[in-house]
């Protein structure tokens, strides 16, 4: 192992020794020094996921959460300098890891919480006007080819839990006694101008937009999913400014 290898994987996992060969300008102790700046570099990291993951954090309490994501960074070391894109893997790490094993949904409350920065740091499209869109709904020969393409924000997640609810319940100090954890949920997240929004979606409403994400025309699209309601759903995606393009390859 390089010098630079054995200094970088010491200050990710405590129980390796300082690195030989360093030295302190001044005759302080380079173990000692080393120790501090790794405690400072693990620190770091594990702020970093907390405040990516406040929810999960909530879930499992300060204390468990730090040591689990101590774990976490000597299996998972940043791969960039940007900390926003750490932590990607948190959630397979939770699913796996067994000390969390009694709150079985905190996985997929990471997988919703790692959605939500993904859909902040997504890229810009500007709307279709809601006049557009309508004409374009009321055109029955142009409606059954005409597909639509969604903001680079909007993400979903189907879940075998409450996702929805237990975060939702976190943005306002509430208890989760009120919510069947085990009912679950399915989750569209966006961003709605500088705001990432998270709604609760029936099955057919996910299954549909799905569809939409993978470019089926729009009739295509409510022909393949399970009943839901189109008007509502359609209605959500145009007042949150979703739909960024409409595509109709009927020739006027």
């Amino acid at each position: 192992m390089s010098t630079q290898a054995a200094f970088a994987a010491a200050l990710l996992d405590t129980r390796l020794p300082c690195p030989e060969g360093l030295y302190s300008a001044n005759g302080a102790d380079p173990d000692s020094r080393f120790s501090v700046y790794r405690n400072n570099v693990q620190s770091s990291l594990i702020n970093a996921l907390s405040d990516s993951y406040p929810v999960v954090a909530q879930l499992v309490g300060e204390e468990f959460f730090r040591a689990m994501a101590a774990i976490f960074i000597q299996s998972q070391p940043p791969q960039t300098p940007l900390m926003s894109s750490y932590g990607d893997a948190l959630a397979t790490f939770i699913a796996a890891f067994e000390p969390a094993a009694s709150v079985p949904y905190l996985a997929d409350v990471a997988r919703l919480e790692r959605l939500r920065t993904l859909a902040y740091h997504a890229a810009d499209a500007n709307p279709v006007h809601p006049e557009q869109i309508s004409a374009a709904l009321a055109d029955p020969q142009a409606l059954s080819e005409l597909s639509v393409e969604l903001h680079p924000s909007l993400y979903l997640l189907d879940s075998a839990y409450a996702v929805v609810a237990i975060w939702a319940a976190h943005q306002q100090d509430a208890s989760l006694a009120q919510v069947d954890v085990n009912l679950g949920q399915h989750a569209l997240v966006l961003r709605n101008e500088l705001d990432v929004e998270v709604f609760a979606l029936d099955h057919g409403a996910s299954v549909f937009i799905r569809h939409l994400l993978a470019g089926q025309p729009l009739l295509a699209a409510v022909q393949a999913s399970p009943p839901f309601d189109l008007s509502q759903t359609l209605a959500l995606l145009i007042s949150r400014n979703a739909i960024t393009h409409l595509n109709n390859k009927v020739s006027p």
